[in-house]
């Protein structure tokens, strides 16, 4: 969602960074582009006027224009402002589920995602921290909304309150409230009606629902795309019902993110879990500090690390680990690498977590370099015989022919496969002879904790993001060739560098 801004904040830091020494009027012209750049991405007014008037103050002294590194220093005073407009000064909190049963009231307008949102929560809440969860939908109006609950509940293996065709919401709230009380439930979902517009019928019947309820958490459904329009959304519901916080959907979109950017700034209230994507797990705590990472292409070391530790198995990656130091590395390894990225966000989604890959992003996209490119790579293992995927040497240029078929792809597309695997197997080597291999499994795993990168200077979140590239070459997939030059001043870690030369 923020890549345009991400892109035109990256050309103004560039220049700076470039920069031997700055003036007050380097910065200054620096930071009216920025204002631009924030406005063109829908950021209010009154947002973007606080925010360049706080890193003006701070970026035109003398400590800062005289510093050895002032364009670094720059780029750190937006950094931590952009957390403060997120964020606000006060720490985000936990959902309040201490007091079971729990109630927690799903609002927003029709359209917003209020339903998946609801059934996304319920089973982060059964999955994450163990809790037993009821879904009731109050939504009377809107044709099948019960029943598309319901579904998702089963889906997800939680428990939906049974409907009771002309049933009031007030009525199936309290009825809802019973059967929490009753089941030993720790956690119910309350997901109202929505309209498509805000008016006092909507409204009445929240704050009845509410009355009944009382519950512990009031949280605002509302869509990402629909730019200041949401952070107008949220005030009206705020000052009408009251909420405790936003969940901002479709953040995976191609909106420009000024409803992220002004929604804490303006309401006071705080940004509490991001939708990105359909899939019941898309969705995730909002944290200012890697939104601020992303925002400025420092990528997110810490969302890397997470999901390799959500989708690696620790006893596979010692075998792994170990096959590898021996020097064997068949297409199976290979398979399970690509497989691996995927699940871990595909080639765009792990380009936009690498510290300075980011902006790299398109061009591989534009250059053929994405998800499509690995299944089809996954689709040609798939072809071959398990003899062939244990000794791809074997593949003579008949064999060649039939698993191109088989793929409904080019004998050159299997080409451009084997020439990554030497690449691969041949990195793999080098890696397990110097014990690379193990630091990797300690880096992906997050064995030993994960370091605060809050806590960290750029020469050690340097190091950091090295160590989570040789994971990623080593264990989590390498991205193939043929990403082309990198920009100025990126360095790629060294478990990637083999395998993104030009061919």
């Amino acid at each position: 969602m923020f890549e345009s801004l991400s892109e035109r904040l990256g050309g103004v830091f560039d220049r700076l960074t470039r920069a031997g020494a700055l003036s007050e009027a380097d910065v200054v012209t620096a930071l009216r582009e920025v204002r631009t750049a924030l406005l063109e991405a829908d950021v209010s007014l009154p947002v973007t006027r606080d925010f360049i008037k706080r890193v003006t103050d701070k970026a035109t002294g003398s400590a800062v224009t005289k510093s050895i590194t002032p364009g670094q220093m720059v780029v750190k005073i937006v950094h931590d402002e952009l957390i403060r407009v997120l964020a606000g000064d006060t720490e985000p909190e936990a959902l309040k589920i201490d007091n079971p049963p729990a109630t927690i009231l799903m609002v927003g307008l029709q359209g917003s995602g209020k339903t998946t949102t609801t059934a996304k929560l319920a089973k982060r809440l059964k999955d994450r921290n163990g809790k037993k969860v009821l879904l009731a939908s109050l939504d009377t109006n809107r044709p099948a909304a019960m029943e598309q609950l319901a579904i998702l509940g089963a889906q997800i293996g939680v428990d939906s309150l049974p409907i009771v065709k002309g049933e009031s919401a007030v009525q199936i709230a309290k009825r809802a409230k019973t059967q929490a009380n009753l089941g030993g439930y720790d956690v119910v979902f309350l997901d109202t009606a929505g309209r498509l517009h805000i008016d006092e019928v909507l409204m009445d019947e929240i704050q009845s629902v509410r009355d009944i309820a009382q519950p512990r958490e009031t949280l605002l459904v509302v869509d990402g795309l629909t730019g200041q329009d949401a952070v107008n959304v949220a005030t009206e519901f705020d000052g009408k019902v009251g909420i405790s916080g936003v969940v901002l959907t479709r953040m995976d979109g191609d909106g420009r993110g000024g409803a992220a950017l002004s929604m804490r700034a303006v309401t006071g209230k705080p940004i509490r879990f991001v939708g990105l994507g359909e899939k019941m797990d898309a969705i995730e705590p909002f944290d200012a500090q890697r939104v601020a990472g992303r925002i400025l292409g420092m990528g997110d070391i810490v969302a890397l690390v997470e999901k390799a530790q959500e989708t690696f198995e620790a006893e596979q990656a010692e075998r792994m680990a170990k096959r590898f130091a021996k020097g064997l590395f068949n297409m199976n390894d290979l398979k399970m690498q690509l497989d691996q990225m995927l699940k871990m966000g595909g080639m765009q989604g792990l380009m936009g977590m690498m510290p300075g890959m980011g902006k790299m992003a398109s061009q591989a996209d534009a250059a053929g370099l994405n998800d499509k490119m690995l299944h089809h790579q996954i689709a040609l293992i798939n072809s071959m015989t398990k003899k062939e995927r244990a000794n791809p040497d074997l593949l003579a240029a008949s064999r060649k022919k039939r698993i191109a078929a088989g793929a409904g792809l080019d004998v050159a597309d299997l080409n451009k496969l084997l020439k990554q695997h030497r690449q691969m197997a041949d990195m793999m080597k080098k890696m397990g002879k110097g014990g690379m291999i193990k630091q990797a499994i300690k880096s992906m795993l997050g064995k030993g904790g994960m370091p605060d990168p809050s806590k960290m200077s750029p020469e050690q979140m340097s190091e950091l993001a090295k160590g989570m590239g040789q994971g990623m070459g080593g264990m989590g997939g390498g991205l193939p060739p043929g990403m082309g030059g990198l920009p100025r001043g990126i360095t790629l870690p060294s478990g990637l560098s083999g395998l993104m030369k030009k061919k």
